[in-house]
């Protein structure tokens, strides 16, 4: 197992992996290779944008996260295992996948489940100022709603990636002109500092990481 160039990632031929913050977890299926977990870039936006070389990753060993779409836990669950020291605290609203996430969190000290919309900002008011937040809320305002959190929560200096999938929100036009309009509307306020397409592991999917301006 090699390191990457990402910090607490690792690689092997062409897969990354993290190092297990417990050994031996297996979280959604992924390949264990001793104490590493393969991070399966079709299950994680995140890991797609790494395996396509995405030009910062924001993430170091004590990174506070605000993740909006926090789902089952997967992208989750390896940033738990790089931010050993650090906070990830996860929004999701579908309570059938927030318990799974639950479940995930009693075994990872470092994984704050909430079961609330993250439209209702005011309701997870006491999460201290992320020095990231992620995004992966499949909807037709996911802009809006991306945003609204970094306004309310992210560091000075912080950093944003939002995981965009153009079907989402306006299935009638063509995902580039989708994208056009997202990187417009973000440029607005932050600084896009990179953008990934995630084909071949997403079709029709951008990760745009920006970095609030001073």
């Amino acid at each position: 197992m090699n390191s990457s160039k990402y910090f607490g990632v690792y690689q092997k031929g062409k897969s990354l992996y993290t190092k297990s913050l417990v050994k031996g977890q297996v979280v959604y299926g992924e390949t264990i290779d001793g104490e590493f977990r393969e991070w399966v870039a079709k299950r994680s936006k995140l890991g797609a944008a790494l395996m396509n070389g995405l030009k910062l990753f924001p993430f170091k060993e004590d990174t506070i996260t605000l993740y909006l779409g926090a789902s089952s836990g997967t992208t989750c669950s390896h940033l738990s295992d790089i931010c050993t020291k650090g906070m990830i605290f996860g929004v999701e609203l579908a309570p059938r996948i927030f318990y799974k996430f639950v479940e995930l969190a009693k075994t990872r000290p470092n994984l704050y489940p909430i079961l609330e919309s993250a439209n209702d900002v005011e309701k997870y008011a006491y999460v201290p100022p992320a020095d990231v937040v992620f995004q992966d809320i499949s909807q037709k305002d996911q802009v809006r709603l991306f945003i609204k959190n970094c306004e309310v929560f992210l560091k000075k200096e912080g950093y944003g990636i939002l995981a965009v999938k153009s079907r989402s929100i306006d299935v009638t036009k063509p995902p580039i002109k989708i994208f056009n309009q997202v990187r417009q509307e973000l440029s607005q306020k932050y600084e896009i500092v990179d953008e990934k397409r995630l084909e071949p592991f997403e079709k029709d999917h951008v990760l745009f990481l920006i970095k609030k301006k001073k």
